[in-house]
């Protein structure tokens, strides 16, 4: 049963917290394009970040400063220019940047954590970059949660973002958070920038532990387009402004606030699944049956990102053999006539056979989700079962369409 509701305001519906997005000129288009979170008092800090070995500078950046200080102040976030793969300059860049806002916001630049997403190997342009930053921290706000949302997306059709309440020890703690993540999109971590407020407390090695699971369960359960970033950050602030006893270890109360912080991260990491450049569905792929949760895990991502598997989701064919081809390549260790598949409600695979199933209702189910383009209604659920062990797990992805190609095809032209 949940134990929590939705609330409004993003990333600043937890108390203390601020935020801004406004256009400074760094994407072409004029749209917002710098966005800032700011706390009102020391945050605890932690994060999560690509396994690239091309790494843009903030997140470089952002490693050092988390393992040196484990708390910060404020997030600023650019589009337009990944500043990836930019040498020396890009390095130069980051730390002007930090500088200029801690300045701006009167606290040290050891607590800015910075991030900045499109294309890679542009420099940012440190001169709108100087000119905005006072206007960014002007426009701060205790409802600036959609303004900031709005600013950091790229590719993406729509802003992403969620708040959730509850009550630990009599009182409510919030969590926020917003995203941005269309294309590239893939585990550990996917291409993807989101950032979570909370209001709770939480001791450092606790809060870092609870984000590290949280992605595991949600930002490294989704995929696009197999490809990962070089820039994918996920960044939470909790600065205890609840007023809520320090959360020390795990209890009770921390697992209250894991299990909201986990459907904040999948909420907004099946948004982006669901947004995936030129997608028409959602595709959810649940996992039973395996030795363990990050076996079966692993199962559900390599369907859900079978190109296959799809291509045939966006045909509208019911072709389970894919699926069973994905589910198999995975190496992950499982006997065949043990395997069970559903598209839906329609049974296709039992205990390793083929079924015979209504073919034309199988298609019907799969044009009707591609006509619910975002909405609940617009998921293709498929159910795999591998065995009697009790692992358990979940990704997402979503159809690869012509229009994939021809985003990324025009994506700097």
């Amino acid at each position: 049963m949940m134990d929590w509701q939705v609330v409004s305001g993003g990333i600043t519906a937890p108390k203390g917290f601020k935020a801004a997005g406004i256009a400074v000129g760094l994407k072409p288009s004029g749209t917002p394009d710098l966005a800032l979170i700011v706390s009102e008092t020391e945050a605890i800090a932690a994060g999560v970040f690509t396994s690239s070995q091309v790494r843009a500078a903030c997140v470089d950046y952002c490693r050092q400063r988390l393992q040196s200080k484990a708390s910060s102040r404020a997030i600023m976030c650019n589009a337009g220019q990944a500043n990836a793969a930019t040498g020396e300059q890009g390095w130069q860049d980051v730390l002007e940047s930090a500088f200029l806002l801690g300045n701006a916001l009167n606290i040290s630049p050891n607590e800015v954590l910075l991030a900045s997403t499109g294309v890679i190997g542009q420099n940012i342009r440190m001169d709108r970059m100087r000119q905005g930053i006072p206007a960014l921290v002007n426009a701060l706000s205790y409802a600036g949660g959609d303004a900031a949302a709005q600013a950091i997306i790229t590719t993406d059709s729509v802003p992403k973002s969620i708040a959730l309440e509850t009550t630990i020890d009599g009182r409510p703690v919030r969590i926020g958070g917003m995203a941005k993540g269309s294309g590239m999109i893939h585990p550990n971590m996917a291409t993807m920038l989101s950032f979570v407020t909370c209001d709770g407390l939480v001791a450092t090695p606790l809060w870092q532990t609870m984000i590290t699971q949280a992605a595991n369960e949600s930002f490294n359960q989704i995929t696009v387009d197999g490809d990962t970033s070089t820039n994918d950050c996920f960044i939470a602030l909790a600065n205890g402004q609840s007023r809520t006893p320090t959360i020390t270890e795990m209890s009770q109360d921390a697992e209250k606030l894991q299990a909201m912080l986990k459907e904040v991260c999948q909420h907004l990491a099946k948004a982006i699944a669901r947004d995936g450049e030129g997608a028409t569905c959602l595709i959810e792929v649940q996992v039973s049956g395996a030795l363990d949760n990050e076996g079966a895990r692993h199962v559900a991502r390599t369907i859900a990102g079978s190109s296959l598997v799809k291509s045939a989701i966006f045909g509208r064919d019911p072709n389970w053999g894919r699926i069973a081809a994905a589910a198999g390549k995975a190496d992950v260790t499982f006997r065949q006539e043990n395997l069970q598949i559903k598209l839906g409600d329609f049974l296709l695979l039992e205990s390793g056979q083929p079924l015979e199933f209504d073919r034309q209702r199988a298609i019907n189910y799969l044009k009707q989700a591609a006509a619910g383009a975002y909405l609940e209604e617009d998921t293709v659920f498929i159910s795999v079962c591998i065995g009697n062990g009790p692992g358990q797990g979940t990704a997402w992805g979503c159809d690869l369409s012509y229009d994939y190609i021809r985003i990324n095809s025009e994506y700097i032209t």
